[in-house]
């Protein structure tokens, strides 16, 4: 017996700190994206948040007096996974998204494995992706004063420009905890208390980067690159998520390793997947393949360690203000600098990113009324969009809303037909926004989507050519969507097999944009 080695599971804690100290560092290095978070997006968000920690709490309390183990919700692990995963939400997901999130992180993904350092992967962001999975269209929905828009990730991808400096700061459309900034000035703190190793985060960062950079197809603009690093959840992730002592390799070389699988698969997930909000798969397939690394990458004993020599020969160990990277201090200040370079740069670039939105639209313009050499506001138009104020558009095509019209244009300056952009928020995995082209007579020239996050092989295949080439060469007062397929008159329109949804949202957005050209447009409103 007296042979007996006691054996236990990763974290092994070697320094003075605790679980529950470190755990609560972490906390308050979250404090200051939480705070932005709340003033950003409201009183809601806060709700958001205290539901997600209440209910990780309750849940370990309540599962280890089941289970008759002793009580560790004390030790912050749960309050921390409940605001992790909560600042990852949008600011308007209803209640019950954070409170099954978090029963599911601390319940099936913690506990049931054998709790604190026993799970396989990061709990947060297990429960982010069960959530995606489970209730893909309310996680997608992202609100600014009650009006569904994109993300600024969702944004890029389909290929109109972002305003960087809102993203750095978190003022821009996304979750909770996406200010930029804050998360940096938080991850800085751990990394320079030594709470997180920086041969994770940093891997990440630099490897997502080159990635996009040499795949992305804008090469390494500087703007396009800062845009999607600063979307997506890729400092958050790279910082707060893939650093879980848990779930990540114990060896340097395997963080360097982990780090840069995490960046590569995050890149390209990015580059060809149909789903902005994709970089928790990526730390997801990272953390199984944390058990691989192990095995094949071992650290030197503690023992061997130069340090550690230098301790046992009475050397004192540094002061924490002296051990502090001069690197941590040097991109702190950077940090800092940023967000007023950042704003400087997007004043100086502001009518370019204006250009590049224009050119956007135009584009999808000409798509849908090739005949038109140029096209030309509508005064009356406008004046109804305006006075739509951001709100739903009628109410007759679910959450459906007007964007813009125009006028095109042949090279003689006469009015060859009309283009309606319109969104809707009905989609299955978020809004749809698409461009009808229309005749003075009414019909239908096409159209063509600027905005479509669907299920890829489902709802994705709104945009193939068999679906949305029904609407083409139509001339009706509004379309209707046949689930099973059959249609014989004008107005019916064949549902995508197994994406109704998807197919009604469309057909919404078309109907809509119809309605809005016969109140404003048709009969020469232009004049």
């Amino acid at each position: 017996m007296d042979n007996m080695l006691n054996i236990s599971s990763s974290p092994h804690v070697r320094r003075p700190l605790t679980t529950r100290q470190i755990m609560l560092i972490v906390i308050l290095a979250l404090l200051p994206t939480t705070v932005v978070g709340v003033i950003t997006h409201g009183l809601y968000s806060l709700w958001i948040i205290l539901s997600a920690i209440i209910s990780a709490v309750l849940t370990e309390f309540i599962f280890d007096k089941i289970c008759k183990k002793p009580n560790t919700f004390l030790d912050g692990s749960a309050a921390l996974t409940g605001l992790m995963l909560a600042l990852t939400l949008s600011p308007s997901v209803p209640l019950y998204i954070p409170i099954l999130g978090s029963v599911f992180a601390i319940l099936v993904v913690k506990c049931f494995f054998g709790g604190l350092g026993k799970n396989f992967l990061n709990p947060a962001l297990a429960a982010r992706c069960f959530l995606l999975i489970s209730f893909g269209k309310t996680m997608t929905q992202f609100s600014v004063d009650g009006v569904a828009t994109a993300t600024p990730v969702a944004e890029l991808t389909a290929g109109r420009a972002v305003n960087i400096t809102e993203m750095f700061l978190g003022t821009s459309n996304g979750v909770i905890g996406n200010s930029i900034v804050a998360l940096l000035v938080g991850g800085l703190i751990l990394w320079a208390m030594d709470i997180i190793r920086g041969e994770i985060w940093i891997s990440i960062i630099l490897s997502f980067t080159v990635i996009m950079g040499l795949f992305g197809g804008q090469g390494f603009d500087v703007n396009f690159l800062l845009a999607h690093v600063c979307g997506g959840g890729v400092v958050i992730g790279a910082f707060f998520m893939a650093t879980d002592y848990v779930t990540s390799p114990v060896s340097r070389l395997g963080q360097t390793i982990y780090g840069i699988l995490i960046g590569g698969l995050g890149a390209l997930f990015r580059i060809l997947g149909s789903a902005a909000d994709s970089f928790s798969y990526a730390i997801i397939i990272g953390n199984l393949v944390v058990p691989l690394i192990d095995t094949y990458i071992i650290p030197k004993p503690y023992a061997f360690r130069k340090s550690q020599i230098k301790l046992q020969n009475g050397e004192k160990k540094k002061s924490l203000l002296k051990r502090i990277p001069k690197a941590v201090i040097v991109l702190t200040l950077v940090t800092l600098l940023a967000g007023v370079a950042l704003s400087s740069i997007f004043t100086v670039t502001k009518d370019t990113i204006e250009a590049q939105k224009i050119a956007a639209n135009t584009e999808s313009y000409r798509a849908v009324l090739p005949e038109a050499e140029s096209f030309e506001s509508v005064r009356k138009a406008d004046d109804a969009i305006e006075a739509l104020a951001g709100g739903v558009y009628g109410t007759s095509f679910g959450k459906a809303y007007i964007n813009s019209a125009v006028a095109g244009k042949n090279a003689a300056g006469e009015t060859v037909g009309y283009v309606v952009s319109a969104t809707s928020g009905d989609g299955y995995d978020g809004n749809i926004t698409l461009s009808v082209g229309i005749k003075a007579d009414g019909n239908i020239t096409g159209i063509a989507f600027t905005e479509l996050n669907e299920t890829p092989g489902m709802g994705m295949r709104c945009d193939e050519p068999l679906f949305k080439d029904q609407f083409s060469n139509r001339n009706v007062s509004a379309f209707k969507v046949l689930k099973n397929g059959g249609s014989v008159n004008p107005d019916e329109i064949d549902a995508v097999s197994g994406a109704t949804t998807s197919s009604r949202a469309v057909t919404n957005a078309v109907n809509a944009g119809l309605d809005f050209f016969r109140n404003y447009l048709a009969g020469g409103a232009e004049q």
